[in-house]
């Protein structure tokens, strides 16, 4: 599979007012290079040849910031109404694209090149419409669960707000890394609803519309609970930040 048939899509479009700070989130540094960087080197290095970051909250700071890169195009979320709304604004930009799409968030700057690569080498041999990255974690508070049957196999994703008292003592969680058939992506976005507590598009839900329409669906334990470490607060960037050191 050549550079050029692998595509990431990086969600940067937040406003994250926890952060206390006029700088736009993914432009916060960590080790000395802004967040978003450390996601985009990862993804460069797991074969992506083409990367869309979706902009939205002080686009145009995070626009000039990365605008160096030349495998790097801009789509503008101008409302923030979720994250399968921020996905849909890359929908021109990968108009004619066939193959597998990575969906990242720019805010975790931990993600490692062979995780992806991971992700991206199951959605090609099983040809998924969707591969889903999990974690395994105690501390699952907030973060989305897996749901499996009986068997093991995966049925959706339930968010923290969303879920039952046995869904919420699920451990395993997703990341929100994402590998997906491009086609099916689409396909998926165009058929998602508002039908939760905040009165978002869930990109998460794009799981279970691409099952119920008898299409393959994993969900794959393919990084470490570090790897998913979002940042929100100056707290967290801190902690990123020592996790990082730590690595080096």
């Amino acid at each position: 599979m050549s550079e050029e048939s692998l595509v990431a899509i990086i969600l940067a479009a937040g406003k994250s007012t926890r952060m206390k700070s006029e700088t736009p989130k993914v432009l916060h540094e960590v080790c000395g290079k802004a967040m978003i960087e450390h996601v985009l080197d990862a993804v460069r290095q797991a074969g992506v040849g083409k990367i869309v970051v979706i902009v939205g909250h002080k686009a145009e700071i995070v626009q000039a910031a990365l605008a160096h890169h030349s495998d790097v195009q801009f789509a503008l979320q101008a409302e923030q109404k979720g994250t399968g709304h921020a996905v849909m604004m890359a929908e021109e930009a990968l108009r004619g694209h066939a193959g597998t799409v990575l969906v990242l968030a720019g805010d975790t700057p931990l993600l490692r090149a062979e995780s992806l690569r991971g992700l991206i080498d199951e959605q090609q041999r099983h040809r998924a419409a969707c591969v889903v990255g999990t974690a395994l974690t105690e501390n699952n508070a907030g973060l989305g669960r897996i749901v499996r049957d009986a068997a093991g196999t995966f049925q959706r994703i339930v968010e923290h707000k969303d879920a039952s008292p046995d869904e919420l003592r699920i451990q395993e969680i997703n990341t929100g890394c994402f590998a997906f058939d491009s086609g099916d992506l689409f396909a998926a976005l165009r058929e998602l609803r508002p039908e939760n507590q905040q009165a978002e598009y869930y990109l998460t839900d794009c799981a279970e519309i691409l099952l119920r329409a008898g299409k393959t669906v994993l969900a794959v334990n393919r990084l470490d609970i570090q790897e998913a470490m979002g940042v929100n607060t100056q707290e967290q960037l801190a902690e990123v930040a020592e996790v990082m050191r730590r690595r080096a």
